[in-house]
């Protein structure tokens, strides 16, 4: 099969048992949560569970040994990124990591809120339910990607949720339900293939669902921005609009032509080309993407070493790797140290380094191209993501597009970089559904 086609392939009751496992090692404790979602409360595979985080003191002393003892290797042969990740980056993590690094601090933030599992279609999934104080707040379900978890959601959650606390008006309220998805974090662990973006797409539908919301809206990035297009596609009858920071936008012949390596349209926009470029350097050197679309069993390795998984994890794109390669060397950007080493700690506590990357191999769709959503969609395009499409492509492929906007700062994972920004851009992107 042609390396390009591999790349993303084609592109209750509430009382329940005292402790649930999810993951090899690693046991969630259920307890009572603060909010309790408006379930119907069953007995049967649909109880919606209070889910906490306790992860025993031994896992996470085993943790630092296993940083301490990591074999590293030589120094790259260059002065720039074109090797991977700098060792000096991944040294410099890691001696954090082993001697200053507290993940009970994470750990804290996440039970301080509702969190709660549910088996749908045979898979526990885990999730965040917050609801807003503030009337006729519009329900969403907001989905991460990968290197990502919910963690990356955790800036963004009250200021959606309460947003007269953070400069915006009461009717601009959410309610918010933050997943992880299936064969990550907290989420159960697939034993069956068919579970990618268009099954998990109907699972969170089904999720809304559950939880009795008649209207809702969604969004995502990364994968999110994958899932959520699919929702729109499906189009479940509470759906009501999307937003994405990572559009599926690219016309069907350019994203052709760029997989085929042909070549483009002629009369291609300076905007246009300059979208195309991106879109090439990203199919061409993404190899993380490659090797998970066509053999996710083969990194066993990231469940034996924090920090090969760590490297890894970090070589998603080049301006989030600069800007975390910045983090460690001493310098404050929109992420921490902290952020960073919260997010890897949970796949490795978690362990799913290998179950995530079978995503990859699940998914049968163009990663940014037309999925064909007709339903009202918003789109906001930060400058610093894999590509920034056009107006022009966003409007043929949302066709009931409600706003579009590009920002001026920010990159790929940007409700966890720029959550500000990112709070204005969902509330703007929402306001024309909500008259």
């Amino acid at each position: 099969m042609h390396i390009r086609r591999n790349l993303f392939k084609t592109a209750a009751s509430l009382a329940v048992a005292a402790a649930f496992t999810f993951a090899p090692g690693f046991a969630g404790a259920a307890t009572a949560a603060a909010t309790a979602p408006t379930a119907a409360a069953t007995a049967d595979a649909s109880q919606i569970r209070p889910f906490r985080i306790d992860v025993p003191e031994a896992q996470l002393a085993d943790l630092r040994a296993r940083i301490k003892a990591t074999r590293w290797p030589d120094r790259e042969t260059v002065t720039d990124s074109t090797q991977g990740v700098k060792l000096a980056t991944v040294q410099a993590l890691a001696d954090y990591w082993a001697t200053g690094y507290d993940w009970r601090k994470v750990e804290a933030k996440l039970n301080a809120l509702p969190q709660f599992v549910t088996k749908i279609d045979g898979v526990d999934i885990h999730f965040i339910h917050v609801r807003s104080k503030h009337k006729n707040a519009l329900p969403l379900i907001v989905t991460h990607g990968w290197p990502g978890s919910v963690v990356e959601q955790l800036k963004i959650i009250d200021p959606l949720v309460n947003p007269t606390a953070h400069g915006g008006k009461a009717e601009d309220a959410f309610d918010l339900v933050i997943p992880s998805l299936p064969g990550h974090g907290f989420s159960g662990k697939p034993t069956e293939t068919g579970w990618g973006p268009d099954r998990t797409a109907r699972a969170w539908a089904e999720l809304m669902t559950r939880l009795g919301y008649k209207k809702y809206a969604a969004q995502g990035g990364d994968w999110g921005a994958i899932v959520t297009d699919l929702m729109a596609v499906q189009a479940p009858p509470g759906l009501i609009g999307i937003h994405t920071n990572m559009a599926g936008a690219v016309p069907t012949d350019i994203d052709k032509a760029l997989w085929a390596g042909n070549p483009l349209p002629a009369g291609l926009s300076a905007e246009e080309k300059s979208a195309t470029g991106q879109l090439t350097y990203v199919y061409d050197h993404v190899a993380y993407a490659r090797l998970m679309g066509s053999r996710p069993q083969t990194l066993t390795g990231l469940t034996d070493s924090p920090v090969g998984l760590a490297a890894f994890l970090l070589d998603h794109d080049g301006p989030s790797q600069e800007l975390i390669s910045r983090v460690f060397n001493g310098k404050t950007e929109g992420l921490t140290r902290d952020d960073v080493l919260d997010n890897i700690t949970l796949y490795w506590l978690t362990n799913t380094a290998v179950s995530s990357s079978r995503f990859y191999w699940e998914n049968k769709h163009p990663f940014f191209a037309v999925k064909g959503v007709k339903i009202p969609a918003a789109v906001s395009v930060f400058p610093d993501e894999l590509y920034q499409p056009p107006k022009s492509w966003a409007q043929s492929a949302y066709p009931n597009l409600v706003y579009y906007n590009k920002l001026d700062r920010g990159g790929h994972f940007a409700a966890w970089e720029q959550p500000a920004l990112f709070t204005q851009e969902v509330r703007a992107g929402f306001r024309p559904l909500r008259k």
